[in-house]
């Protein structure tokens, strides 16, 4: 997705409606039967209401300890609503997302025939309505330039359609009323003739829609490693309850004098309430992220899988190659100028609308600097490409131009196979040997070369498959063309390896040998036949232009069907990995700084020596606590922003990944609680608050 998309789907983080949206939802859930799910902050809610009883207690005996305890009870429930504050941010920004992509997504506008006749052309007669307002049994006129609005089955008329969405190559195909070969598939498009299509897809239930609500729930599982986390915090919470505890017995024994509300506090403050108050956010955000690249996920797993993807799966239509074949040499015949060739390929491709009609012209005009024709003063009639002819051209002058298919052209000619000149034999074969379409080219019944239609590897192709490497992924090209066709385009892209020929046993035979070896396999898929690939792949992204089958069978869906989002995916579940192991490592190096704000408070009285710990020179055993805590809960809504933005992704070894990591959040987790507590105690001290 270019800069500019990115951000115009990027909803920003101080969003009024979502800030506003997200505190109510935070109040929500602060239901007991929601936190439960969070042990961390589940602990802290429950500490805080002993908090609050304790404030209302000594508020009612008058002990002097009111205005203390009261601080101590209304931060608490802060840091426990500034953690379910994030996690709303992270649904809102999320619900946002999809309703924006439901508002602003591009629906495809369809003709549903009306059953009259437009009294002005004399066609059928149609209103142009949303796709998403078709219902089944709608027969819908779609035609040359057209997407099929929807799944649907011909009833009239016949034409080429692209289907590369479906059977990932590129070359057109005929579709036609009755027989096998008359079901359509919606996103695909027409690109000559005209058909009507009766819809058999029910819209406002489709694929997409359900999606978006799935999005809009914001409903996930927890991924083996976030349960593996939870799992840990849930140990580190459990220890220090116990270590809490204890210091109840050792305070009692030692003859020191520590308030409950100071003993819960402490436990507060050690317990890894950062990274468990963001560690829903980060989920939801990575989601989020994805959304923002218009690709949804059905799983939070996907996501996370993506971070740890080995190997990955494109196919080469569409995503290595242009989506269309494209005109990339004329051959002319002994004889025969090569500028003479192009002019009648231009000449002859004027009238042909489709992609590869159009590349011909441009090739024409580019490398043989031909200017566009001035047809207008001329007697001129242009021939349309057909999908019944399969030719297309021009008669000007006493010129008749014809280009297409070489065996409708060799009809024009009134040549057969036998009777072409060998050199012309030999141009056909060599360019279909190598899986490209050969195309005649004649004029006036005679042959004058043949136009080699191939896929064009896309530009930068090979620098992203580098960047892949070096984040040591393998890239595996997968087609069904010929070995030798398959070899040259992945020499050319940069691939790592390649599989020709493949069936779909083929695909689900090379992703179960790979996860055997313990790898983990994302596969981009539009067709059917792509649906058992993408089911048992790790990570499988299906195209919203591709079938309901293989949209079902993938874990991810790409509304831009743009294959090669997928090195955006893979980067953004490393990016959702390394914020959340960055943050874990900033949580529990925060704790450091707080043993040395809290323990010497709590016993310095008894034992004078702890003085020396009390390095930040605290104004006061209740001014150290206080200011830990309200620290506690500020750290929380400041680590917000980058929760949900997430750690810069940086293609570098796990090794290295770890050591900066360390440098940088783990020792910023231990400084960073030394200054900030010291500033909150200066304030605390100035205003006495304690």
């Amino acid at each position: 997705m270019s800069a500019k998309s990115e951000t115009k789907h990027a909803l920003a983080l101080v969003d009024p409606a979502i800030l506003s949206q997200a505190a109510v939802d935070a109040v929500k859930k602060l239901s007991p039967t929601q936190l439960m799910r969070n042990p961390v902050i589940f602990v802290t809610e429950v500490v805080a209401c002993l908090a609050t009883v304790l404030f209302l207690r000594d508020l009612v005996g008058g002990t002097g300890q009111a205005w203390f305890s009261g601080q101590i009870s209304a931060w608490l429930w802060f840091t426990v609503l500034f953690a379910t504050f994030a996690e709303s941010i992270a649904e809102g920004r999320g619900k946002a997302q999809a309703a924006t992509l439901r508002a602003t997504r591009s629906d495809t506008v369809a003709k549903r025939l009306t059953g009259g006749t437009d009294k002005r052309t004399g066609k059928a007669g149609y209103d142009l309505v949303q796709a998403i307002e078709l219902k089944l049994g709608d027969v819908v006129l779609v035609e040359a330039g057209d997407l099929i609005p929807s799944d649907g089955d011909i009833v009239e008329g016949v034409a080429s359609v692209n289907e590369s969405a479906i059977t990932g190559e590129s070359a057109p195909v005929i579709r036609e009323a009755g027989g096998d070969r008359s079901a359509v598939t919606g996103g695909t498009t027409v690109l000559s003739d005209w058909i009507k299509v009766r819809i058999t897809a029910q819209a406002g239930e489709t694929f997409i829609d359900r999606m978006i609500r799935l999005v809009e729930g914001a409903e996930r599982q927890k991924t083996p490693n976030e349960l593996a986390l939870s799992v840990l915090l849930t140990g580190l919470t459990l220890i220090f309850l116990i270590a809490v505890v204890t210091l109840y017995g050792i305070a009692d024994y030692s003859g020191t004098m520590v308030p409950v509300v100071v003993l819960v506090s402490l436990l507060v403050t050690l317990i890894p309430t950062t990274i468990g108050g963001l560690l829903s956010a980060i989920g939801i955000a990575g989601m989020d992220r994805l959304i923002r690249f218009n690709v949804l996920a059905t799983s939070g797993r996907a996501v996370e899988a993506a971070g740890d993807v080995d190997t990955l799966l494109l196919d080469k239509t569409g995503t290595i190659t242009f989506g269309n074949r494209m005109a990339s040499e004329f051959v002319a015949l002994p004889g025969v100028e090569p500028r003479r060739m192009a002019e009648a390929a231009l000449l002859a491709s004027l009238a042909d609308e489709t992609p590869e009609g159009r590349s011909i012209v441009a090739l024409a005009k580019g490398d043989y600097r031909l200017p566009e024709p001035e047809l207008a003063a001329r007697n001129a009639t242009n021939i349309p490409f057909t999908a019944q002819t399969r030719i297309s051209g021009i008669d000007v002058d006493d010129r008749q131009v014809r280009k297409g298919a070489v065996d409708s052209v060799l009809r024009f000619v009134g040549l057969t196979p036998d009777q072409v000149p060998h050199e012309f034999k030999t141009a056909v074969e060599r360019i279909s040997r190598t899986g490209g379409t050969p195309l005649a080219v004649a004029e006036n019944g005679a042959l004058l070369g043949v136009i080699h239609l191939k896929d064009v590897v896309k530009p930068g192709i090979r620098e992203r498959f580098a960047a892949l490497r070096a984040m040591g992924i393998k890239t595996v090209m997968i087609t069904g063309d010929n070995p030798l066709t398959a070899a040259a385009i992945a020499t050319e892209a940069g691939v790592d390896d390649f599989l020709a020929e493949a069936t779909p046993e083929d695909k689900l035979k090379f992703i179960r040998r790979e996860q055997t070896g313990g790898r983990l396999v994302a596969m981009c898929g539009d067709g059917t036949n792509d649906a058992p690939a993408l089911a048992q792949a790790d990570v499988g992204v299906a195209m919203q232009t591709g079938t309901q089958a293989a949209r079902e069978a993938g874990n991810m869906v790409d509304l831009d069907s743009d294959p090669t989002k997928l090195i955006e995916i893979v980067e953004i579940g490393k990016q959702l990995l390394m914020t959340r192991g960055a943050l874990t490592t900033f949580s529990i190096a925060n704790d450091v700084a707080k043993y040395f704000a809290i323990l010497p408070a709590l016993f310095v009285a008894t034992y004078p020596e702890l003085t020396a710990l009390n390095v930040m020179h605290l104004a006061s055993p209740q001014s150290a606590i206080l200011s830990a805590v309200i620290f506690n809960a500020l750290i929380i809504i400041a680590l917000i922003p980058l929760a949900l933005k997430g750690v810069k992704y940086r293609a570098v070894g796990a090794a290295a990944l770890l050591s900066r990591n360390l440098v940088l959040y783990g020792l910023g987790g231990i400084i960073a609680p030394f200054i900030g507590i010291k500033l909150i105690d200066l304030a605390v001290a100035a205003l006495h608050l304690a």
